[in-house]
């Protein structure tokens, strides 16, 4: 796995070994960053379930201004941390090892506010649902012009929110990659 555009192109990124975590593959990952609403330079990134960080990595090195990347499992936050010291890209980047509930909880506290969110959670489990009902309760982190981006599995489906439009649906072979517009 590997940074694939940017500052940081053709850096080398540690994930942990085993079924913990599922990385963006290459291809979905380049499609994912090619289908961005928005330009990234200046903007405010937030990755959810973040794994190895690959995706908030990839934001920073193509030009977003800051990544928090928030994942549970303290051995992924570990990584992250290494990751972003090797793409020296760690003085952009916030790292929470918390539930997703509670780091956005925190980010409310806190003031901070997001251009484009990313959420890869754990394939069909409801996780999907559960996260855009927290960011919506919380809608104070979103910036007027947010978008949520969501990997899910293909089969995997979520409420409709009135708050949120679909822009933009890529369908690979066994994940897709949906764009959604906050509107407030």
């Amino acid at each position: 796995m590997r940074v694939i555009s940017g500052t940081a192109k053709r850096h080398n990124l540690k994930t942990l070994e085993g079924l913990e975590t599922r990385p963006t593959l290459d291809r979905i990952k380049e499609t994912l960053f090619n289908i961005m609403p928005m330009d990234l330079y200046d903007k405010d990134f937030l990755d959810l379930f973040s794994g190895s960080g690959a995706i908030g990595i990839e934001a920073l090195s193509r030009g977003a201004k800051s990544a928090t990347l928030v994942d549970n499992n303290p051995k992924c936050t570990e990584i992250i941390k290494r990751n972003l010291i090797h793409t020296k890209l760690v003085d952009k980047a916030t790292i929470y090892t918390m539930q997703v509930d509670k780091a956005i909880e925190k980010l409310v506290v806190e003031g901070k506010k997001f251009d484009i969110i990313f959420i890869d959670p754990p394939y069909n489990k409801g996780i999907i649902n559960f996260s855009l009902k927290k960011l919506l309760e919380c809608d104070i982190i979103l910036k007027e012009e947010c978008y949520i981006i969501i990997e899910s599995s293909q089969n995997e489906i979520w409420d409709n929110y009135e708050n949120l439009e679909t822009c933009k649906i890529k369908d690979f072979k066994l994940t897709k990659i949906t764009v959604l517009r906050c509107n407030f």
